[in-house]
């Protein structure tokens, strides 16, 4: 078997390890991107030549029916990033070639730091630090632990998914909305699935975890913003464009909400954005997903889908034609 990594070399340093090369290696011959440059087109057809199998990641080309004519052989793509749609053309479904991306293993760290803001948020950490900075030492007044709460999820992909795992460990009431989960299954995942309005009244925490779409775009509008409680703590590690940010802006500047953003649209804001100097409002780089060491876990996923792939098991990170609509 060969294996193409047409990443270039930087990008794979930062997301392989020794240990995931040799893995690769024990399972077929490896061909290295050794340049720091994304691959041109005809780059690609030279990395991709007669493989069976490429791994591409963040920066890499199309992999057109121009890159494709110099890999007849070619069965799987493994996307060692997000969303597959900068790669994915339709020459690659008319050859059958399965594609699979590592959205699960960035989704476990997207959901971690979701959970952190959770806690954290709660316990009022953010206010209080700045207070004993200052030479004060808070009461505590406004701490609220992780319990006896309603924490609302807003799209259970595999962000969302986990981070609803990672709640079932607390005494919290949890509420899902997606209209692509039946109550049962959100059942079955221990979430009460409810209307996006209900959620948004009867929340204490609302994490989003939603693709950028049409659909979604400005979804938190100012009249949805208005329906949530005074005091609840919005989370978004997903996509900037899911908040109409003048909106969030004015609930923000009456004091009556916490945002925790991970994410905003466009990305950086300026430098005089309100979101910067707010002080009801934690803004972060956009580090929920997979960063430094998390990057190993997008190495495991490719990897897993391989043996995966050999061993005739289904793919965890598997995308079909009919769900491109549907992905970020």
């Amino acid at each position: 078997m060969k294996i193409a990594l047409l990443q270039r070399k930087d990008m794979r340093e930062r997301v392989f390890g020794t240990e995931h090369l040799a893995q690769l290696r024990e399972i077929g011959e490896v061909t290295l991107n050794e340049e720091n440059v994304n691959p041109t087109e005809e780059q690609a057809r030279a990395l991709i030549a007669n493989a069976d199998v490429a791994i591409t990641s963040w920066g890499c080309c199309a992999l057109t029916e121009r890159v494709l004519e110099s890999a007849p052989n070619l069965k799987l793509v493994l996307h060692a990033a997000g969303t597959v749609k900068p790669i994915v053309t339709d020459a690659l479904w008319q050859r059958g070639v399965r594609i699979s991306n590592a959205t699960e293993a960035l989704g476990q760290g997207v959901a971690e730091t979701a959970l952190g803001f959770t806690i954290v948020s709660l316990k009022d950490m953010w206010r209080l630090s700045r207070e004993t900075a200052a030479g004060g030492w808070g009461d505590g007044s406004r701490v609220r632990e992780v319990y006896g709460l309603t924490v609302g999820v807003v799209g259970a992909g595999r962000a969302g998914s986990h981070y609803i795992k990672l709640l079932r460990q607390f005494d919290v009431r949890i509420a899902l909305y997606d209209p692509f989960v039946s109550a049962e299954r959100a059942r079955e995942m221990g979430a009460q699935k409810l209307e996006l309005e209900d959620l948004l009244r009867q929340s204490d925490v609302i994490s989003i975890h939603l693709p950028s779409l049409p659909e979604t775009n400005h979804m938190f509008n100012a009249e949805r913003l208005a329906l949530m409680k005074d005091d609840c703590v919005l989370i978004n590690t997903a996509r900037g464009s899911v908040i109409d940010e003048e909106a969030l802006t004015a609930e923000l500047s009456k004091g009556r909400l916490f945002a925790c953003l991970d994410v905003t649209d466009p990305e950086p804001p300026q430098v005089d954005h309100p979101f910067r100097n707010l002080p009801n409002v934690i803004l972060t780089p956009h580090i929920a997903g997979a960063v430094n060491n998390g990057m190993g876990r997008i190495a495991k996923s490719v990897v897993n889908d391989l043996q995966a792939y050999l061993e005739g098991r289904p793919l965890s990170g598997e995308v079909r034609a009919d769900q491109m609509h549907l992905l970020a």
